[in-house]
């Protein structure tokens, strides 16, 4: 089934209203006479605050939110579970243990270049070993990798636990990794928005590669080999670029749970099953959740601002419960 132009339409029609609202809100809201004159003149404090901070985080958000919807989709795709969200294989947890060091140890480097460099290279970096683990075990069939992600992501916790404890002081707060940990988009400079969109694109291009494999997997090892895909290649290429997607994710938006599960849900019911559709689809829609969870996060409880993970887990938690509870009785109680 090949979605119409009016549903794509609709789609970034509703994105669109999203980064308008996103932009709108904040512990002061905004006119869209005041985005407007923010866009064509910041000849006032108010004008420039919404041009050089608000909508790069808006956009930002949506950068986010796409590359969470992607690595989601591949990582379902790969798996065969639709429960299955990106944070397995203890990408997370890299991500975080390389924020920890960013945000604790001083190295010398600005930090708003360190964190993002050192939670990518964690993230990317714990995947890589969980496929090590996997490989030396003989074990690098989809179940084999999930168990070995659930084991380094504990392993990584602890160390990171162990850093927060060990290595924070009077001058170094707690709060300011909690906050990161917790999820919360990075507000980038406009260079490091556009660098940060040519990332998601490329993540977005990268992706459709796999889409044809993804859909012989989900008829099975057997019947994929048959039409000649190589699985045991492909199962580790597709793992690897979609913890690489996660990594850029969560590099600009900490650990930000559910809107990797829900929103290739949002996009199958949108475009149906093949991977072609359900790709770009799953950016979309997860780029419309995190731009309305971000939006909520900075507005519901001025002037703090709530973490944007906790706001996703809220909404998150019963998406999955639902989800879950529909698949037991699909399968007679088995999940």
């Amino acid at each position: 089934m090949n979605p119409s132009g009016k549903m794509w339409c609709l789609a970034l029609g509703a994105l669109a209203l999203a980064v308008v609202l996103g932009i709108c809100a904040g512990h002061q809201w905004a006119a869209p006479a005041e985005i407007w004159q923010a866009i064509t003149e910041r000849d006032t404090l108010r004008s420039r605050l919404l041009w050089e901070w608000r909508m790069p985080r808006v956009l930002a958000a949506a950068c986010v939110g796409a590359l969470l919807g992607l690595s989601g989709a591949v990582f379902q795709g790969v798996f065969r579970n639709p429960l299955a969200e990106p944070y397995l294989l203890g990408a997370s947890g890299g991500a975080a243990l390389g924020a920890t060091i960013a945000l604790l140890v001083p190295l010398g480097l600005p930090q708003s270049w360190l964190l993002p460099l050192l939670a990518f290279a964690g993230a990317w970096g714990a995947t890589i070993l969980v496929l090590g683990v996997a490989r030396v075990a003989g074990a690098l069939d989809a179940s084999g990798m999930l168990l070995a992600g659930v084991a380094m992501a504990a392993m990584l916790g602890a160390i990171r636990s162990f850093l927060m404890l060990a290595l924070s002081d009077e001058t170094v707060s707690l709060q300011v990794v909690m906050s990161w940990v917790l999820g919360g988009i990075q507000t980038p400079t406009w260079s490091g928005l556009g660098w940060l969109a040519l990332i998601t694109l490329a993540c977005l291009l990268a992706t459709q590669t796999l889409a044809r494999g993804l859909d012989l997997l989900g008829l099975g090892d057997a019947t994929a080999q048959s039409f000649g895909l190589d699985v045991a290649r492909f199962v580790p290429r597709a793992v690897l670029l979609g913890s690489l997607v996660v990594a850029a994710a969560v590099a600009y938006g900490g650990l930000v749970a559910f809107v990797g599960l829900a929103a290739p849900h949002i996009a199958r019911w949108w475009v149906g099953p093949r991977h072609r559709w359900v790709l770009p689809a799953s950016a979309l829609a997860g780029a419309l959740v995190v731009t309305v969870a971000d939006a909520i996060a900075r507005s519901v409880l001025p002037p703090a601002e709530v973490p944007l993970g906790l706001i996703t887990a809220v909404a998150g938690g019963p998406f999955f419960i639902v989800l879950l509870a529909r698949r037991l009785r699909a399968h007679g109680g088995r999940a």
